[in-house]
This record gives C-alpha cells, sequence and structure tokens, in this order.
C-alpha cells in the first residue's frame, strides 16, 4: 500500500466514523500537531492522547463535523492532503467551512507525524 493509499483509508475512516480504521496505520509513537488558534491547538502524542483531545471532543462538541480531502500530494515519506473542513459548533449553532493543509509523515507503512495548518479565524466565528 502506498503511502497516499495509508492516507485516503484515514480519511475514509473519518468520513464513516470508523474509529478502528482511522486508528490502524497511526505509529504507537504519532506525534499529532493542531493548529495554534484552533480549539484543540496543541501536540498530541499517541493515538489514545489523540482520540482524548481531539477526536473526542469533535465527536461531542460538533454536529456533522468533517475534514474533506479536495487533493493530495505525495513525495517519498510525506503526503500533502489539501481539503476543507466544515460543522457546526453545538453551543452557539454556527456553522463553517474552512481550508486546510495536513501534513503526513509515513514511515514503514505508519503514520509517525501530522500537522495541521487551517484558517483558525473561520473555525473560531463558529465558537463565538
Amino acid at each position: 500500500m502506498s503511502n497516499t493509499e495509508i492516507v485516503k483509508r484515514l480519511y475514509a475512516g473519518f468520513a464513516s466514523a470508523d474509529l478502528p480504521v482511522v486508528l490502524a496505520d497511526m505509529s504507537p509513537e504519532i506525534e499529532w500537531r493542531e493548529a495554534e488558534g484552533y480549539p484543540y491547538a496543541g501536540t498530541f502524542h499517541g493515538p489514545q492522547a489523540i482520540v482524548d483531545g481531539v477526536f473526542v471532543k469533535l465527536a461531542s462538541e460538533w454536529n456533522d463535523y468533517r475534514a474533506v480531502p479536495d487533493r493530495y500530494v505525495s513525495e517519498g515519506d510525506e503526503v500533502i492532503a489539501l481539503g476543507h473542513y466544515s460543522g457546526t459548533f453545538k453551543t452557539t449553532m454556527k456553522s463553517f467551512r474552512a481550508p486546510f493543509v495536513h501534513a503526513w509523515t509515513i514511515l514503514d507503512g505508519k503514520i509517525v507525524r501530522f500537522v495541521q495548518y487551517v484558517d483558525t479565524v473561520l473555525v473560531q466565528r463558529a465558537l463565538a
């Protein structure tokens, strides 16, 4: 399986809310970086920290939260996904749509690093 196919499978898991698929190709030592200004900003180490610090919050605080890649660029161990987020924040019932760039690093068939780039102003408007 190519690195791009690994990342595509992860997004398919997101789309179907299939957490085992999302986690299947993550290294136990994965480093996950959420952008500064994003609601869950910070660096998380290991799949369980990501589930607790990001995924559980997305599932409980948002309606119809989506991360949809539009295209991929791959070179060596790196896969870049360009796409958009959307969702409605439950507390305010405000919706948003914001472009993202996700940088994935895959080594020996396992995702070892994720870095998120997103227009956080668009997300913050839904929170206020």
